[in-house]
């Protein structure tokens, strides 16, 4: 008979945090007691898990003593406020808010380093990386062995659930506005985004550079274990309620075969290559999926040494949530 476990997720009525709760009851994940957690403002509501409605009670009060494991998707500063509690009462964490620095939590993706957590000691802290770390991690961790890898260039096209459920209210708000010849006037957002661009996603630092763009950076090197690893990204904010895209280009320094990097992504675990021709959307194909979807695969115009792809993902089902319950699988056996 599988052991029980018991587990709290922080941040449990957010996008991610319905989710990841969502999953585990899909995967029939062995859970004994699951204690759902969010500010003051969300205590009280409730979060469906096996058919049952499961109240919400407030984090600053909860005894981290009690399960055995954590979630933690909210934002960093809850992480960071909490993370430490959760520890000190011997609870494995996985932050999803990316709270923690490398060095605290290393970041897995169990497609890609799984390794990684053979050589950590309980109460183990692992990071759950940004939806754009994991869908280029997965993507390129099976062409490390074919590909000598200088360079990656990304353009991420976000949707706007990376910004949570606020966002996703605005851009419906806003569409509805427009839709409707009523005046627009910008709230969440500091400008028109429905049927538009937004060139940065968040605030920028004095070198114009956004945090979600630095934290892919860092992120993508760690998992793939490539710290001089050179990579170029820009945030879009897309009018998409969910389901993320990238253009990437990566630059090789032999030449590309593609037909073994199509063979390779083809076999990958958690990819669903797009036959030559077609190429994937979010909403088409990737929303409510498990697999990252790849597609364009091409050579460059005139570089033997280039490949680029186009990919799409679910970024709060495939990009948040089920990785964060990846990582508890691998951990659950030294956890019960």
């Amino acid at each position: 008979m599988t052991q029980l476990l018991d587990i709290a997720v922080i941040g449990a009525t957010g996008t991610v945090g319905e989710t990841l709760v969502q999953i585990l009851d899909e995967c029939d994940f062995p859970v004994g007691t699951l204690h759902l957690l969010a500010s003051n403002e969300s205590a009280g509501s409730s979060v469906m898990f096996r058919g049952k409605n499961q109240r919400v009670r407030e984090v600053d009060s909860f005894d981290f003593s009690k399960v055995k494991l954590a979630f933690f998707a909210a934002g960093p500063a809850v992480t960071r406020s909490f993370a430490p509690k959760a520890q000190a009462a011997g609870c494995a964490v996985i932050d999803l808010s990316g709270g923690l620095s490398a060095e605290q939590a290393p970041a897995v993706v169990p497609e890609a380093n799984p390794a990684r957590l053979d050589s950590l000691k309980a109460p183990l802290q692992l990071s759950s990386p940004s939806s754009a770390a994991i869908a280029l991690a997965v993507t390129l961790a099976p062409l490390k062995g074919l590909l000598e890898l200088e360079r990656i260039n990304v353009t991420a096209c976000l949707a706007v659930s990376a910004q949570g459920r606020e966002a996703v209210n605005e851009l419906a708000r806003q569409t509805a506005e427009l839709l409707n010849a009523r005046p627009l006037e910008p709230r969440f957002f500091d400008r028109q985004m429905a049927f538009n661009l937004l060139a940065q996603v968040g605030g920028s630092d004095a070198e114009g550079h956004g945090g979600l763009e630095r934290r892919l950076v860092s992120e993508l090197r760690e998992v793939l274990a490539l710290p001089s690893l050179k990579i170029s990204v820009t945030c879009v904010q897309v009018p998409v309620f969910f389901g993320d895209s990238y253009s990437v280009s990566v630059q090789s320094r032999t030449p590309v075969d593609l037909a073994a990097v199509n063979a390779a992504l083809e076999a990958a675990q958690s990819i669903e290559l797009v036959e030559e021709g077609d190429y994937p959307t979010p909403v088409g194909d990737a929303v409510g999926q498990d697999v990252v979807y790849v597609g364009r695969v091409r050579g460059g115009i005139d570089e033997a040494e280039q490949l680029n792809l186009w990919l799409t993902t679910d970024n709060v089902r495939k990009g948040a949530a089920l990785n964060a319950v990846q990582l508890a699988q691998l951990l659950i056996k030294g956890l019960v």
